[in-house]
C-alpha cells in the first residue's frame, strides 16, 4: 500500500508537469537514440545503444515513481486548518532569542521545500520544533550548529 503524500496545489501541479514532459518529450527522444544507435549495426558492442538502453531504463524508473507519487497525492485543504498554531503550510515569523534576527518561512511538505525562497521542509528540525505552537510561544530547537531559541512572533497563511 502507497504512503499518502501530501502537496498543496502549485506543487501537485509541478508534479504532474513534470511527469507529461517527461512522457512527451523525453520518452521520444530515448526511443530515437535507440532507434539511431540500431541502425548503426551489431549490438554486441554498440556503447551508444548501451548507453541509450540505461538512459531509457532510468527514464522509465522516474516516470514510474512520479506516477506513483503523483496518485498517491492529496492535496492540503487550508480553509480547514487552524491559524492560532503553526502547522503546514503556516507561514511563521520568527525571533531568534539570541542575535533578535527576524526571519520568516512557510512550513510546506518536503518536496516542495526550497529555502532561497523561504519555504522550509517540515520535517526539518526548525519546523518539527514549531509545530503546534502560537504566537508568543517559545521553541528550542535543536539544529546541527547547536540550540537555537526562537520566539513565534506571528502566525499567517
Amino acid at each position: 500500500m502507497m504512503e499518502t503524500k501530501y502537496f498543496t496545489e502549485e506543487g501537485l501541479q509541478k508534479l504532474k508537469d513534470e511527469l507529461a514532459e517527461l512522457i512527451s518529450k523525453e520518452r521520444p527522444l530515448i526511443s530515437q537514440m535507440i532507434a539511431e544507435a540500431r541502425d548503426k549495426g551489431d549490438l554486441s558492442e554498440n556503447a551508444e545503444y548501451d548507453a541509450a538502453k540505461d538512459a531509457q531504463a532510468m527514464l522509465e524508473m522516474k516516470i514510474s515513481k512520479l506516477q506513483d507519487l503523483v496518485i498517491s497525492a492529496r492535496v492540503i485543504d487550508e480553509s480547514k486548518m487552524d491559524v492560532s498554531k503553526v502547522l503546514l503550510l503556516s507561514k511563521v515569523k520568527l525571533k531568534n532569542l539570541k542575535n533578535n534576527a527576524v526571519m520568516t518561512y512557510t512550513i510546506v511538505p518536503e518536496k516542495e521545500a526550497d529555502l532561497k525562497a523561504g519555504k522550509i521542509s517540515v520535517n526539518s528540525p526548525i519546523a518539527k520544533g514549531l509545530l503546534g505552537k502560537s504566537v508568543g510561544e517559545k521553541a528550542e530547537i535543536v539544529v546541527p550548529a547547536g540550540k537555537m531559541e526562537f520566539e513565534i512572533v506571528e502566525v499567517s497563511r
